[in-house]
């Protein structure tokens, strides 16, 4: 498989180099040159299936061209030790649940089938460094995912005092092969030092660079897998007609992994993306033209991107027509208020503790359903990551599993760092080890 840039200026490039540059040379977003439509049959006894199954055949697709069935397969496993149940928070609103990995959230799978694959592609030539920019979830994914990898060393930016304390203690306190970079700015800003060390001639030329940010197509493409195990959930509960999908979306990897689902035979018939304040995206749905401005910081954090990488991808994929997007996708945006009252009002009601990003896509989902139609949403992480303001909003204490709890002891590691490239740059010179050929 070939993958193209969507800035349409740099040659095409095969796996192996796609996932090891991250970002190609005119600063584009690699997408797969084809996306295979998979058989009828599979798609109609998903349910007859395991998880772990379901993906093997859906990563062959993306990636069976490249790399032995039995390899692949055996990423697949690894990377997915782990559910991802649907679970029926009310009639028609199904929340399938993407919180049961190492870290408790949704980034795990893409991050762990990363860090295999890029092991496996990269043979262990020369040391990796890995530039990944987080508002939340995506450090502690990658940095768990990665953690002990022999060969590879990651570099977590994060906007200092912007992310919740479970989710910082998730990837300060691990040590090894990963570094913690707290830096004084957004998650923009972050996302903006990364983007810029790709395109810095004189880093690549000393030193291994790729990113484990959803811009990566080895993040991004194995999240489809969650949305044929969600079809699959709804398959088993005779719940499969008129199938509404709703994301809570920041940086809108998964909501563009999603539409490659639907792409490759999913039978989703619409989609919603549910932001949070930074609605960028939901003002393009309604006026046509995308217009990036600074994020604002919200309680669904992981979530605060002004500028997100994967519009790009969802803009190249409808052919650069914003009529052709709106056809599939709507829009919703809320204030804090709005999914603090939701967080309290679906416990008060259901018994289901969402927490922010999910309590987005649930609100979301709830009021753009139409008759006839079930829908399920994207709970992307466990409450208890943001502990201290779901239990304000619910008046009651939230139980923290065992694996935050491990974290929240850990002794914290950052780096602290301004916004200024020129630091950036100046820190991975004297910190990452010298280039070995490829």
């Amino acid at each position: 498989m070939m993958y193209y840039s969507t800035n349409g200026k740099a040659p095409s490039a095969a796996l192996p180099k796609a996932v090891a540059r991250g970002l190609a040379e005119d600063r584009g977003l690699y997408m797969p040159e084809t996306i295979h439509t998979l058989p009828e049959d599979f798609i109609n006894t998903l349910c007859t299936r395991s998880l772990v199954e379901n993906s093997a055949v859906v990563a062959e697709a993306f990636f069976g061209e490249d790399i032995p069935s039995e390899e692949l397969r055996r990423i697949v496993g690894s990377a997915l030790t782990f559910d991802c149940p649907v679970h029926e928070v009310e009639p028609g609103i199904y929340a399938l649940e993407l919180f049961h990995g190492p870290t408790l959230a949704f980034k795990d799978v893409g991050a762990r089938f990363m860090a295999r694959l890029l092991g496996y592609l990269t043979g262990g030539e020369g040391e990796i460094n890995v530039l990944v920019a987080t508002s939340g979830d995506t450090g502690s994914a990658v940095a768990n995912g990665f953690l002990g990898v022999e060969g590879i060393r990651v570099f977590v930016l994060y906007p200092k005092g912007k992310v919740s304390p479970i989710q910082e203690c998730q990837f300060t306190t691990l040590g090894k092969n990963i570094t913690a970079i707290a830096v004084d700015g957004t998650f923009d800003d972050c996302q903006a030092l990364v983007k810029a060390a790709f395109m810095d001639s004189e880093l690549n030329g000393r030193m291994r660079l790729t990113s484990a940010n959803s811009i990566n197509v080895a993040r991004f493409l194995p999240q489809a897998f969650y949305y044929f195990q969600a079809y699959a959930g709804l398959q088993a509960a005779g719940k499969a007609r008129d199938v509404v999908c709703c994301v809570p979306s920041g940086n809108f990897g998964n909501l563009c992994a999603a539409l490659v689902a639907k792409r490759m035979g999913l039978p989703i018939k619409r989609f919603i993306a549910a932001n949070n304040a930074n609605s960028v995206f939901y003002e393009f749905l309604q006026t046509g033209r995308y217009m990036p401005r600074p994020s604002l910081a919200t309680i669904a954090n992981a979530m605060d991107v002004g500028d997100p990488s994967n519009f790009a991808r969802i803009w190249d994929l409808y052919g650069r027509d914003a009529r052709a997007v709106r056809s599939d996708i709507s829009g919703a945006t809320y204030k804090d208020s709005e999914i603090a009252w939701t967080i309290k009002d679906c416990y008060e009601r259901t018994g289901y503790l969402l927490d922010p990003h999910g309590a987005c896509g649930y609100r979301a989902l709830k009021e753009g359903l139409r008759p006839g139609e079930t829908g399920f949403f994207c709970e992307t992480a466990h409450p208890a990551k943001f502990k201290d303001t779901v239990e304000k909003i619910i008046g009651e204490p939230v139980a923290v599993p065992d694996r935050l709890a491990a974290f929240i002891n850990g002794r914290k590691r950052a780096v602290d760092l301004p916004r200024d490239f020129a630091s950036f740059k100046e820190y991975l010179l004297l910190n990452c080890s010298s280039k070995k050929s490829l």
